[in-house]
């Protein structure tokens, strides 16, 4: 069920073809998250010391045992964006009868934030969904990790760490959605994406840090055992190169791994429950919470 076919409809929109190809449709851009709606939290908790170290948890209606969606949001890992753009989605999921914990973490430019303190926020609050768990309905059987950009970077990387942890008390999540993913570092550095974000994420190069990026790039330990969906806009120009590297990469080591192109999609749209990319990614949740 989750396996990419990387030759087909993914890699056509990589090469020339003599296709005339419809107009693209008109695409968002990033000044329209601050025209996101912003809903309140059923419940805000924290899960560390540091007033970044914190969750909002929505709940559907009715008594549960709900589904969940744990989320991180994405931003480049920087301190500007932070979880207010996310809400609109957080808050989708559970009017279709998933609950949702959505993680707010410390980033670039925060204080303990990037190395290593982005990483230990991203792995703490994922854990404390365990803590959560029998107060408020949630169901610790139906549990997948989801994140958008550098969000669906920690996602993965959270997924990579429980396969080779395992550790005890930690939910194990049946499989992680990103959305438009970035999880190769080394790539991101390569491309000086978002203004080198991936280099002050790490506080240096590669080069400089092999250990740091061998911790902390998934593209170093694809998760082979936890069933993934990448959802990757075709318009995507910025962010779209290192999710197909990504998803090649993964295919070639057979890790369980599929590929949605969302083909009137950019970066953004995916997150936004009012347009046309919303179906796919509900129905990719949908699925991943029901894997075996």
């Amino acid at each position: 069920m989750f396996r990419t076919s990387i030759v087909g409809a993914l890699m056509t929109t990589l090469t020339l073809t003599a296709t005339a190809e419809p107009a693209p449709p008109e695409i968002m851009t990033a000044g329209a998250l601050a025209d996101f709606p912003n809903p309140e939290a059923d419940h805000i908790i924290a899960y560390g010391d540091d007033p970044l170290q914190f969750g909002e948890l929505r709940l559907p209606e009715g008594e549960g045992p709900f589904p969940v969606v744990v989320y991180l949001h994405g931003g480049c890992w920087m301190s500007e964006y932070d979880i207010g753009h996310s809400r609109v989605l957080t808050d989708a999921f559970p009017r279709a009868g998933i609950a949702t914990w959505s993680l707010e973490y410390r980033r670039i430019g925060d204080p303990g934030g990037a190395w290593p303190g982005t990483f230990e926020d991203a792995e703490a609050g994922y854990a404390y969904l365990s803590d959560l768990v029998g107060d408020y309905g949630l169901d610790p059987e139906r549990v997948i990790i989801a994140g958008h950009s550098a969000g669906g970077h920690l996602a993965l990387w959270i997924a990579q760490r429980i396969e080779e942890q395992q550790p005890d008390g930690v939910i194990r999540p049946r499989g992680v959605l990103g959305l438009a993913p970035a999880p190769d570092l080394e790539f991101l550095y390569a491309h000086e994406t978002c203004d080198q974000a991936a280099g002050k994420l790490m506080g240096g190069s590669p080069d400089e840090y092999p250990e740091r990026y061998a911790y902390g790039s998934v593209a170093h330990r694809i998760p082979q055992s936890t069933p993934q969906i990448a959802v990757i806009g075709k318009y995507d120009e910025t962010w779209r190169p290192v999710g197909v590297h990504y998803a090649k990469a993964a295919a070639e080591q057979g890790a369980p791994i599929e590929v949605i192109d969302a083909a009137e999609s950019g970066h953004f749209e995916m997150i936004d429950p009012r347009s046309s990319t919303w179906p796919l990614v509900l129905d990719a949740a949908r699925r991943l919470l029901e894997a075996d």
